[in-house]
């Protein structure tokens, strides 16, 4: 998987290796008039991946100009056109601080108005396979099913 620029590439695990939890890894990237967009693409190996966006800010160096960050990522109808997510201009607004706002791969975020640099914060989560928590649950309730039919027998016997 490629990952943007400025986006670190060390795995934070949130548990042991032998459970299946989700990795979060620190993501983020610069905006500026030579980087208009950054892609953030889903990867290869069959994992849900999730990108979660805690704070966009304005950098040091950015104009006191209106700088416009959107999102292009597929709609519900499978359609894509970029929504803008922040308005910031450095007398004003020059930082958002985000709660909550998941995209799912893969999803592009663009500087649609203002130079930059605008930098993008936040997490990429790799999240269990489904497949396979179905496949395990699937294996634990054929257990339950035996160990159910061992015990009836045992009953049987007595």
């Amino acid at each position: 998987m490629e990952q943007p620029r400025g986006a670190s590439s060390s795995p934070l695990s949130c548990g042991t290796p032998s459970e299946e939890r989700p990795v979060a890894v620190p993501w983020g990237c610069e905006l500026s008039t030579s980087a208009r967009s950054c892609v953030v693409e889903e990867g290869d190996d069959f994992l849900e991946h999730l990108v979660l966006l805690k704070t966009i800010s304005l950098g040091p160096d950015a104009r006191d100009e209106l700088h416009v960050v959107a999102v292009d990522s597929k709609n519900t109808c499978g359609e894509r056109k970029p929504v803008p997510i922040a308005s910031l201009r450095l007398s004003v607004l020059p930082m958002i601080s985000l709660k909550g706002l998941e995209f799912v791969p893969p999803v592009t975020f663009v500087l649609q108005c203002g130079a930059g640099p605008v930098y993008l914060h936040g997490q990429h989560l790799i999240l269990e396979d489904d497949g396979r928590s179905e496949a395990s649950e699937d294996v634990l309730s054929e257990e339950d099913a035996g160990d159910e039919e061992d015990a009836s027998t045992a009953q049987d016997a007595e």
